[in-house]
């Protein structure tokens, strides 16, 4: 349950516009829990997320949906009991670090909005209560739990007890270190960037319409088809240099060109309600030309050749030369946003990285390759492995703590069946009769 909770957590971020596009879904009440309902399109659009990832499930993938809805809203009705309360920058954090998972799965910001037909903000705005609700329900689960614990001998058991044929595959692990190089974009481009965008505030003050231009010409991808509109959105939602300009405008001003990590904006405010403003925006980048990536390509491939001559070490290059603020103080590690940790399944390594180091060993150093940031920025990068294990069956030397948190994890489980079997008989739980031969895991029906 647990892991499967976590998983849906992930898919649920990802469906795009066209998910129903295979026929209407006629919507019902097919379970409450509580005072919450359970509704047939929650289970049908999670059972399409999961199909278009590959998963199937191990038996009825609906029953295993209904299920981590039945036990999410129990642990949401106990939250509200234990007034267990989720900030907003907490809100604004996890959806953050979730956008930047996809992104860094994708390949960019933008390929993340053509996946899912959205901006960024549109998708932040549309999944922000179901991200705050798995939040609160994580938070409960953990509040449940966080007294178990596991001593070397459960370990041991642990892991004796299970057949030998039966031993988890622990997959191949890598850690990545990069050195990143930004192309000079030269002031002459920058200039003829603003002074477009200040062409088209004067036609705009002119009398042409915003849109219009922002259709035709912005290159933000997820907001041009839409005349460059944002929707509402709050403060946290933007940039702070955007914010700070946008939420100064009066209805229907157009700002100054605003710079942000993203490239150079014009603004228009379009309305205004409470906290939030609607806006649109043309956003232009300026083009990095070729004789610069031919400098940051030879660049990097002269530190790369001093590191392999062993006349520089990876972690002082990576603190000199690198130009990505985030990692360039920690050796050019690489975090996985999705595990939060700094090991990286293959399968969770960006496409472009795994092209670049394909069929490299530990500790060998790809060559200079073109990649882009998470805002769409054009960068060259050397990537390193720092370690990597390979796929094996789990043992107690290796793979301790993996075994550990598998033991954890099974006292979790049996402690989370005696909870819900005990709330079972406080609370009000219907289940329709369509899914009354599910195999559930745990007891929900009386």
């Amino acid at each position: 349950m647990f892991r499967k909770l976590k998983l849906v957590t992930i898919l649920i971020l990802i469906a795009h516009a066209g998910l129903f596009a295979q026929g209407k879904i006629v919507d019902e009440i097919i379970a409450v829990v509580g005072d919450r309902v359970i509704l047939e399109s929650d289970i049908e659009k999670q059972a399409i997320q999961y199909r278009q990832q590959g998963y199937f499930g191990e038996g009825n993938i609906k029953c295993e949906i209904l299920e981590e809805q039945l036990y999410q809203k129990m642990l949401l009705n106990q939250a509200e009991l234990d007034s267990v309360e989720v900030s907003e920058a907490e809100i604004d954090g996890e959806m953050n670090r979730r956008i930047q998972m996809f992104i860094s799965q994708l390949g960019s910001e933008e390929k993340l909005e053509e996946f899912y037909g959205k901006s960024i903000l549109e998708i932040k705005q549309e999944f922000r209560p179901i991200v705050a609700d798995q939040i609160r329900s994580q938070r409960m689960q953990m509040e449940l739990t966080r007294d178990l614990d596991v001593t070397p001998t459960d370990v041991r058991k642990f892991y004796e007890s299970i057949p030998k044929d039966s031993l988890p595959l622990i997959s191949t692990k890598l850690e990545l270190q990069q050195i990143v190089s930004d192309p000079r974009i030269s002031e002459v481009d920058v200039l003829a960037v603003k002074e477009r965008l200040q062409d088209f505030r004067k036609r705009i003050q002119g009398g042409e319409r915003f849109a219009t231009l922002a259709a035709l010409y912005s290159q933000d991808e997820g907001t041009a088809a839409k005349g460059g509109k944002l929707g509402y959105v709050g403060r946290n939602d933007l940039v702070p240099e955007f914010a700070a300009v946008a939420f100064k405008l009066e209805k229907g001003q157009v700002s100054r060109v605003v710079k942000t990590e993203y490239g150079y904006h014009i603004i228009e405010l379009i309305d205004r309600r409470g906290e939030k403003i609607n806006v649109r925006h043309i956003l232009l980048k300026p083009k990095v030309k070729v004789e610069e990536k031919v400098k940051s390509q030879q660049f990097l491939d002269s530190i790369r050749n001093e590191i392999l001559h062993d006349t520089l070490e990876w972690d002082e290059a990576a603190k000199i030369y690198s130009d990505d603020e985030e990692t360039r103080t920690n050796g050019g590690i690489i975090i996985n946003y999705q595990s939060g940790s700094s090991q990286f399944e293959q399968s969770q390594v960006k496409p472009s990285i795994a092209f670049a180091i394909k069929d490299m060993k530990e500790g060998e150093i790809s060559a200079p390759f073109e990649d882009k940031t998470a805002t769409g920025q054009t960068v060259f990068k050397i990537v390193r492995i720092k370690s990597k294990t390979e796929s094996h069956k789990a043992n107690l030397i290796d793979d301790y703590q993996e075994i550990q948190e598998m033991a954890l994890m099974k006292k979790k489980e049996k402690f989370v069946e005696d909870w819900v079997d005990n709330k079972r008989e406080s609370t009000y739980i219907r289940i329709d009769e369509q899914y009354r031969d599910c195999k559930f895991k745990y007891k929900w029906l009386k």
